[in-house]
């Protein structure tokens, strides 16, 4: 292992590279091989702080496709866990999760939502850890004995009526679920309690005796997925998680639908901010992900006056003089020189748990990588903004694998790069202008 790479167990870098190899995001461990991103680090970090303290944040992450704003959301996630908070990534599609129902955005929040310590859906072992403190606080105010149940359950419920008092103002049925929930474990009532867990995450289609037993009707919908949305993060702070990081991706997918759902769904994000500006939801951290099309285009966020003027951030000048304060925060995607750097970092997570790591650093040296680079950036049109994906999968299933698996195998006498569109996304074969195939011998 080089001096550059930390020490990193073997399943977090078995995690990361295979994702390497499927040509995917990893859903952790990006900070092991993140190029560029230093100069974002102390302002995010002081929002993470300023949620983590009770306030609420705000980013519009902007960059053209195969920039790495995926990327920049996980890898800021990554750091918001290591703060405490719990993050989720919600995809915003026009027939999955459309942004103009709101109720479907939280449901697909609770879905994903994940902490340090548990993966998704999260949102069962949250509440459950949140009953265990408020136990715990009641205990510690030392005038109930631990074995007199009743007595405790009743500190119980009024701690979290006092917890969930602005709540229940707005959005009665949150705070009502969650004593018919207590009540279900309680009497060892799982499938009333797992149902109830359900209608809490927004979910549909709940028997209507678990809702009758905590006294809800109905489903979740656009207006009340606010008031879930503050509850939530009531919970969360209280149970230890002091904040959430939401990630709502791919917003640009709103230039493609009918213009009235589009100006319904534009209508929400600035009902968010708005709401978020208001102090409604302290320690919520709110990250959305598009094109310059959606920022600057008539068919995205300039549709709606009042949205673009939320967003407007100038970048007029050279990205180099960009702030990482700004309310949008430009990607301005790789050069060659990164492209290498990418790649020397990965190799050297590779090596780690390499079979072979001399004769992986031997034969991918600095030069290969940088010939590889070449060689992949020519292949797509010379953008190298949209290379990095296909220049990871390359790199790690074709020439990594073999040289750590073969000792014969050397890259530069026995590989030649061949890219076929079948394994290409839509951005990758626009790039590579319609060829049906690339073969590039490498120098």
């Amino acid at each position: 292992m080089t001096a550059r790479q930390p020490i990193v167990s073997p399943a977090r870098r078995r995690e990361v590279v295979d994702a390497l190899r499927r040509g995917t995001v990893p859903q952790a461990g990006l900070d092991l091989f993140a190029v560029g991103l230093g100069r974002f680090e102390p302002a995010l970090d002081d929002d993470i702080a300023t949620v983590a303290g009770g306030g609420a944040a705000f980013h519009a992450i902007r960059g053209e496709y195969g920039s790495g704003k995926t990327f920049f959301a996980r890898w800021l996630a990554e750091r918001a866990k290591r703060a405490g908070l719990a993050t989720a990534e919600v995809q915003i599609s026009e027939t999955e999760t459309p942004l103009h129902k709101l109720e479907t955005v939280y449901r697909r929040l609770t879905e994903r939502l994940t902490t340090a310590t548990h993966q998704p859906s999260a949102l069962r072992a949250v509440v459950d850890s949140w009953f265990y403190a408020l136990e715990e606080e009641a205990l510690d105010a030392g005038r109930i004995d631990e074995e007199d149940t009743q007595a405790l359950a009743g500190a119980v419920d009024e701690l979290m009526e006092r917890r969930l008092a602005e709540v229940s103002r707005t959005t009665p049925a949150f705070s009502a679920a969650l004593r018919g929930y207590r009540r279900a474990v309680a009497a060892g009532d799982s499938a009333v309690a797992e149902a109830l867990i359900a209608w809490l995450g927004g979910q549909k289609s709940v028997a209507a005796a678990a809702r009758r037993n905590a006294g809800v009707r109905g489903e979740l919908d656009h207006f009340a997925a606010l008031g879930f949305l503050q509850g939530l993060l009531t919970v969360l702070r209280d149970c230890g998680h002091p904040g959430l990081l939401l990630v709502l991706d791919e917003i640009e997918t709103l230039q493609r639908v009918r213009g009235d759902v589009r100006e319904k769904a534009l209508n929400a994000l600035r009902q968010l901010l708005d709401e978020i500006d208001a102090g409604r939801f302290p320690g919520l951290f709110l990250v959305i992900t598009g094109t310059p099309a959606f920022y600057d285009g008539q068919q995205g966020a300039q549709r709606l006056p009042p949205l673009a003027q939320r967003l407007a951030t100038d970048f007029t000048t050279e990205a180099r003089f960009d702030s990482p304060r700004a309310v949008q925060l430009r990607l301005p995607g790789f050069d060659l020189p990164q492209l290498g750097e990418l790649g020397r970092n990965v190799r050297d997570l590779y090596a780690g748990a390499a079979h072979h790591p001399a004769r992986v650093a031997e034969r991918v040296d600095d030069a290969y990588l940088a010939e590889l680079a070449t060689a992949v950036t020519g292949g797509l049109g010379g953008k190298v903004g949209v290379a990095p994906r296909l220049f990871l999968r390359k790199l790690v299933a074709d020439v990594l694998d073999r040289v750590d698996e073969h000792d014969e195998f050397d890259p530069r006498l026995h590989y030649a790069l061949t890219v076929s569109r079948a394994e290409l996304n839509e951005v990758e074969r626009n790039a590579a202008a319609g060829a049906d195939g690339i073969e590039l011998d490498l120098p």
